[in-house]
């Protein structure tokens, strides 16, 4: 590369109160010094001229006019979310010398001054961190007819909202007269001959082997290096021992060096500040002249260079850290400026090679995601969709895994998802990617049976079927999120064959829904046209053109608002054409979705802040992004754990796509989450390995007592499998030893086919276990456990809507009891507990090995007032097995081939 000079500009700013400025001028050739006493002219460009913005809390009150009209006491405010802009047509290209930002109490403590000559193509002038409000005047250097303020972090709950926006044109410096002699000056930092780096302890994101550790960059050898596994991102970092300031990195790059990556630095190895950012590197060494400070310094590499066509890791023979001083200074040795360098005055960046910081980079989300545009032909996106169907369609337990994604735009695609597939759109709202066509799951590989019509995700997308129908035929573990479905929503196979169980959520399905055979399902915080049909329990949560309550005739179970909420994590791409993660806000008594004529509350997190996990990757390598401050995105694959993934930091994102999956090997707990505030599982299958594992999800240590009710670890689309693909075997699916979490939608299965089944073979005792207090579960779904299948111990649970098969492989009563009571109940509140209350549930039992065992009953609770259930029933499935009452000694007995349910609409 020769040498890579990125000067710093701090002590150009004139940023109020600190605010400091990260990364600036992106554009070549346009980087000056510009001297305090004509930085810039005095016309404020912005002055009245065209303006638009991503949003507004309110157009009519708060209009994006309002930040350029010259007058203090009006102001622009945005949606409730982040990220948001506003921009400014200067009419024609301009030099802008100074930006001038006013906030009102809403303000961005993140934040970026962005040029663009297209509107369309932007480029990052300023880059502002840790702002605190009030006025930023921001010295800047950029070239454009359009500036935008672009907004990544919000420092209240509320909006960006700007007072002003003020922008002037640079100046021409006047020559100081030769007559008077220039102030003195404190002598500028001069950069130390010292490598801070030599000799420091080091991490890695992974090493190619153990003879390339992350040592080997620091030891002051050039023989030896740290070379990385061979996938983006990667990162290498030091420990200083202490915070330094740093004004010169040195990498020496082996073969396989990075094209494009960040220096950033840390005082807690947790939170980064970007320093310097490179692209079009051409290895060798780079020399970078840089300012910033911290304890730890990274290298995190984004992207890797091809050799002879094939992609290696990152590998460096050094990394070395000088640090400033501004006395004594050492000048640098010669011998290590490459010889195509130029001497730089000091805080004057070269002009020949800045790195753009606006242009997204491609993303590896690895070999099972495949993301589609809406410049691609439609036959080209029909016939990979068709190819992963033909794969998918009856691959039950198959190791392939999926994830097909739709950038903002319209397509006209037939979408027929099978097993282990995940389809979703790339948008903020469901409306910016748009089928003309159909996604639909269909129950043809199984006669029209949509009965194991299992794992599968529709997301994030609107939907136009081209005869008013779309046909979601499904049962467990087949959530339907934050869709809109213009026309009707069918919920069972074309001809109306069994299903048996879904999820919807956060969606709008302006027709009706035809639920048809379905004999459960559960919506959640949604808007429909209306529902018809209803075999045994239909629960709606918040759902605005619900039918209205009747249990037991029609079955349906409603409740008005949604107590406690926080709608699934999602990857988006936002205006500036970036991947991020979407990370919705807590949500109390509310009904209806979170988009349709809003913007949803919560913040957006860049795609850099996450690992980004894709086959071969390992436990170790993932707990060290986790130790590392980073989330996780875990992409379609299956995964094997030989030692727990702990995830302690507060606020972590674990979101998978397309059914990624975790086998914990060894008896592992798969994963264990700290007692911490505010952690996200999203989108995840805990798959038992063939030895025991105690617990294959743990959230909260045992004895866990902390309050969380502000902000509540949640469970989104979470799933666990013991047997069908292995003989799996756990003694506990899920345990929740934290207070407050909240259960969005999960399907707890010992298999009842598949590979491995047997009474003896995929073991496991309960589904579901809550020691926690205030708990809240949504759409419950829980099956063929071998004793309670859930086990509440905390007080204050609550579940709205529980869908439940007892095991149907006992071999006899004998084998089957608990104590001298004939089996176990579905559904367990511990006899200790004093409140509890619960609503929509079911149990249904199919004894097939041997029809004459019974169980006692259906729901076992204690008998007090404040433990409640509400609409509860059971069932024997053609006469196979008895359920003698369906809560306590409550209820007649559930027998005979009829099928027919007992129903109790109360309890006590």
């Amino acid at each position: 590369m020769g040498s890579l000079g990125i000067g710093s500009l701090l002590g150009q700013r004139g940023i109020r109160r600190g605010a400091p400025i990260v990364v600036c001028c992106a554009m070549a050739g346009q980087l000056l010094a510009l001297a305090p006493s004509a930085a810039a002219q005095s016309t404020n460009l912005a002055l009245n001229r065209p303006v638009t913005v991503s949003s507004s809390e309110n157009a009519g009150a708060f209009p994006a006019s309002a930040a350029v009209d010259g007058n203090t006491g009006t102001r622009w405010s945005s949606a409730f979310s982040d990220p948001q802009w506003l921009q400014i047509d200067l009419g024609s290209t301009q030099n802008i010398g100074r930006v001038v930002l006013r906030w009102e109490a809403a303000y961005a403590s993140a934040y970026q001054v962005q040029v663009s000559n297209d509107a369309a193509s932007w480029s990052t002038i300023a880059s502002v961190s840790g702002g605190d409000g009030g006025v930023d005047d921001l010295a800047i250097t950029g070239i454009g007819r359009y500036v935008r303020v672009y907004t990544t972090s919000r420092a209240t709950a509320y909006g960006a909202s700007l007072w002003e926006v003020e922008i002037y044109g640079a100046a021409t410096p006047t020559a100081t007269p030769t007559a008077t002699p220039p102030p003195t000056a404190t002598p500028a930092p001069t950069c130390g001959s010292a490598n801070l780096a030599q000799g420091h302890a080091a991490q890695a994101s992974s090493s190619e082997a153990g003879t390339y550790p992350a040592s080997a960059a620091f030891d002051g050898s050039a023989t030896t290096r740290w070379s990385s596994t061979f996938s983006d991102p990667q990162w290498l970092q030091v420990d200083l021992g202490s915070a330094q300031p740093i004004c010169r990195v040195r990498l020496s790059w082996e073969a396989a060096y990075g094209k494009a990556y960040q220096i950033q630095t840390s005082n807690d190895a947790a939170t980064w500040t970007t320093i310097a950012s490179v692209s079009g590197g051409d290895g060798g060494v780079d020399d970078l002249a840089i300012t910033g400070t911290g304890r730890y310094v990274r290298m995190y590499g984004t992207q890797r260079t091809t050799i002879d066509g094939a992609q290696y890791g990152y590998s460096l023979w050094e990394f070395e850290v000088y640090g400033s001083s501004s006395t004594n200074p050492t000048p640098m040795p010669t011998s290590t400026v490459p010889p195509t360098a130029t001497a730089t005055p000091t805080g004057v960046p070269p002009t020949a090679t800045p790195a753009p910081t606006t242009v997204p980079g491609p993303v590896d989300f690895g070999p099972n995601v495949t993301v589609f545009d809406p410049s691609m032909s439609s036959a080209d996106i029909q016939a990979k969709l068709n190819a992963v169907f033909a794969v998918q369609e009856s691959n039950q337990f198959g190791s392939e895994r999926n994830a097909l994604l739709f950038k903002p735009g319209s397509y006209s695609v037939d979408a027929n998802i099978g097993f282990n597939t995940q389809i979703a759109g790339l948008g903020f709202s469901p409306d910016d990617v748009t089928i003309n066509g159909y996604v639909r799951a269909e129950a043809d590989w199984f006669g029209d049976n949509g009965t194991q019509n299992f794992w599968r995700f529709a997301e994030n997308m609107a939907v136009n079927p081209p005869d008013g129908n779309n046909r979601w035929a499904v049962s467990q573990a087949a959530p339907f999120r934050r869709m809109h479905v213009r026309g009707q929503l069918q919920l069972d196979p074309r001809n109306h064959g069994w299903s048996s169980g879904g999820f919807i959520a956060d969606s709008k399905i302006e027709g009706q829904v035809f639920s048809g055979s379905q004999q459960q399902y559960f919506t959640r915080s949604s808007q429909i046209g209306s529902w018809s049909n209803g075999v045994w329990n239909m629960v709606f949560v918040g759902v605005s053109g619900a039918p209205a309550q009747s249990f037991p005739e029609p079955p349906y179970t409603v409740i008005g608002q949604v107590p406690v909420i926080r709608e699934k994590p999602f990857l988006y791409i936002n205006a500036a054409g970036s991947y991020q993660v979407f990370v919705p806000a807590l949500r109390t008594n509310t009904s209806g979705n979170t988009w349709d004529g809003k913007t949803p509350a919560g913040s957006s997190l860049p795609i850099s802040q996450f690992y980004i996990v894709k086959p071969g990757a390992t436990a170790a390598d993932i707990n060290a992004a986790l130790a590392q401050g980073k989330d996780l995105l875990v992409t379609p694959g299956v995964y094997h754990l030989n030692q727990s993934i702990n995830v302690t930091r507060a606020n972590t994102v674990v979101l998978g796509l397309g059914l990624a999956t975790f086998i914990p090997d060894g008896g592992v707990v798969a994963m264990r989450v700290a007692d911490v505030d505010g952690v996200k599982i999203a989108g995840i299958l805990f798959d038992a390995g063939t030895t025991n594992s105690p617990i294959l999800l743990e959230v909260g240590p045992s004895g866990s007592t902390a309050s969380h009710a502000a902000n509540p670890t949640s469970l989104h689309d979470v799933f666990a499998r013991i047997g069908g693909a292995v003989a799996g075997k756990a003694t506990v699916s899920v345990v929740v030893n934290s207070s407050d979490v909240i259960i969005d939608h999960t399907w707890l299965w010992r298999g009842d086919h598949g590979s491995g089944i047997g009474w003896n073979t995929n073991t496991a005792d309960n589904g579901l276990v809550v020691n926690g207090s205030n708990v809240t579960a949504y759409g419950l779904f829980v099956e063929h456990y071998q004793k309670y299948n859930v086990v509440w111990n905390g007080n204050g649970g609550r579940t709205y809507f529980f869908q439940n098969e007892l095991p149907y492989d006992p071999p006899n009563q004998a084998s089957w009891m608990n104590g001298s009571t004939r089996g176990y109940a579905a559904y367990k509140v511990a006899d200790s507990v004093t409140t509890h209350e619960a609503w929509g549930l079911g149990s249904y039992c199919y004894f097939n090995v041997d029809p004459s065992i019974v169980a006692e009953r259906g729901f076992e609770v204690p008998n007090t007032p404040g433990v409640r259930f509400h609409d509860l029933l059971t069932v024997s499935l053609g006469g196979n097995g008895t359920i003698a009452h369906v809560i306590n000694s409550t209820g007649d007995a559930a027998q005979g081939t009829a099928t027919v349910p007992v129903k109790i609409v109360s309890y006590p």
